[in-house]
């Protein structure tokens, strides 16, 4: 299960993040992803945590004002939490509809598929297994042992250091 996905879309640039702006909310980022099939609420903040984390490195800006914190089971979103925590380990069911916010920012929307093709295949625990091995997840976690529990944010300029690094790894394939 070693394998690293790569995002395979528009080069980003080594520039600052702009604090400011956001394009949406993380509430209809996860129901773009809903719109697609219905899934676990552990493999809809996985896909999330990937598109802010793509969106991030890729644009420079916020995909949406939320953050995530290193939780044991990875990266989560304590306001996606609240939203979905009524569901447990049972699926969200599919939703009909694409947010409109989404479909009317094209690089938001083409990107969100770019990440639910690129690992909307995989289950919630495999999306686990591969958050945990990589930097951002690792450096909020701080040496913590594996079952210890954290609301540790994890650090936007990590996530844009260590995903810029795959993106370019990605590229030399």
């Amino acid at each position: 299960m070693g394998k690293v996905y790569y995002l395979r879309g528009k080069a980003g640039s080594m520039t600052t993040i702009s604090p400011v702006r956001t394009v949406t909310t993380i509430q209809n980022v996860a129901k773009t992803f809903l719109a697609f099939e219905p899934m676990t609420h552990k493999k809809l903040q996985k896909l999330c945590y990937y598109a802010y984390s793509w969106y991030l490195t890729l644009y420079k800006e916020k995909l949406f004002d939320e953050h995530f914190e290193a939780w044991i089971h990875g990266p989560v979103s304590p306001a996606l939490y609240s939203e979905y925590k009524q569901y447990g380990w049972k699926e969200i069911p599919k939703v009909d509809e694409v947010p409109e916010d989404i479909l009317m920012n094209e690089d938001a929307y083409s990107l969100i598929t770019e990440v639910y093709n690129s690992y909307g295949h995989l289950s919630g625990d495999d999306l686990e297994y591969l958050t945990h091995q990589e930097d951002p997840w690792l450096v909020a976690r701080n040496g913590l042992p594996e079952y210890a529990p954290s609301n540790a944010k994890l650090n936007d300029q990590v996530i844009v250091n260590y995903y810029q690094k795959v993106f370019e790894e990605g590229q030399n394939d």
